[in-house]
């Protein structure tokens, strides 16, 4: 852990050993390939890495941020990276949120999702976000009603399953 830290470096080898041991898909229910196991068991394994001296910090968003894909994802999506992501295939450990003129504001988010036919045009800035490098998926904020023509801040808000892998060299 000394020398990862000293070069600023991933622990590849780390988060390849707790996904293989299932701990990474302890939230994924069994159906889509996880342990199922409730959010108990989960912070009870976080809490474990530290106490070893690890750092969770690498790898815990890989058991939490699915949980957005989990809630609100279609049953076409679920079953199209559940089962990677519990299995490691995959990798959706980054969040794009914060932006340089709002910092994590997200009322205030100035990215833009336009509808175009089956599709959506993303335009705007992300700073910041943690583990991209290391995301085969990131879920991303942006903004589908423009915030003058909400009542509330909170609406018009949407969140994005972005692929890191075919959005490269498309601005991201």
């Amino acid at each position: 852990w000394r020398d990862l830290d000293e070069r600023q470096g991933y622990p590849s080898e780390f988060v390849a050993a707790l996904t293989e041991a299932g701990y990474l898909g302890a939230l994924i229910p069994e159906e889509y390939g996880g342990s199922g196991l409730p959010l108990r068991a989960a912070s009870v394994i976080l809490e474990e890495i530290h106490a070893a001296g690890c750092n969770a910090g690498a790898c815990h968003a890989q058991m939490y941020i699915m949980g957005t894909l989990l809630r609100h994802g279609s049953e076409e999506q679920k079953r199209k990276y559940l089962p990677d992501i519990a299995s490691g295939k995959l990798r959706l450990q980054a969040f794009g949120i914060t932006e340089p003129t709002t910092g994590s504001d997200t009322t205030q988010i100035k990215t833009r999702a336009v509808r175009d036919g089956d599709n959506y045009i993303i335009n705007g800035q992300k700073v910041w976000t943690s583990r991209a490098r290391h995301s085969d998926l990131m879920l991303l904020l942006a903004r589908t009603t423009p915030a003058e023509q909400v009542s509330k801040k909170t609406d018009g808000i949407s969140v994005f399953l972005v692929d890191l892998r075919t959005a490269q060299g498309s601005g991201v």
